[in-house]
């Protein structure tokens, strides 16, 4: 009778939809590289926006967006430098969108 209750229990969780395990993704992330300290700003077609600061080892990541398209830019100093348009986002996934730094060097120079 034991192995009849296993038996049981197994085909119960392999019947179990495997994404009823996980959580569907309903956004996405745009990251990539900039000069540390600047600041990354992803504005899309609807109007949203979201903006981050460059970390010191000149990395960013700007998540839980919705899909769609958007355009990112780099500012400085609060005006725009560099600007990527037509960035296109799909649910679960990412975008890397780096922009050029001094000398090839985006951290500061104490995390080099």
């Amino acid at each position: 009778m034991g192995s009849a209750v296993i038996v049981v229990a197994l085909s119960i969780a392999s019947s179990l939809s495997p994404t009823a395990a996980h959580a569907q993704s309903t956004t996405a992330t745009i990251f990539g590289q900039a000069p540390a300290g600047e600041t990354v700003t992803a504005l899309s077609s609807s109007g949203l926006h979201r903006h981050e600061t460059v970390g010191e080892k000149g990395h960013y990541r700007i998540g839980s967006l919705p899909a769609g398209d958007y355009t990112v830019t780099l500012e400085k100093d609060g005006k725009t430098v560099d600007s990527r348009a037509n960035i296109a986002l799909i649910v679960g996934r990412g975008a890397e969108v780096d922009f050029a730094c001094p000398n090839d060097q985006c951290a500061t120079s104490q995390n080099r």
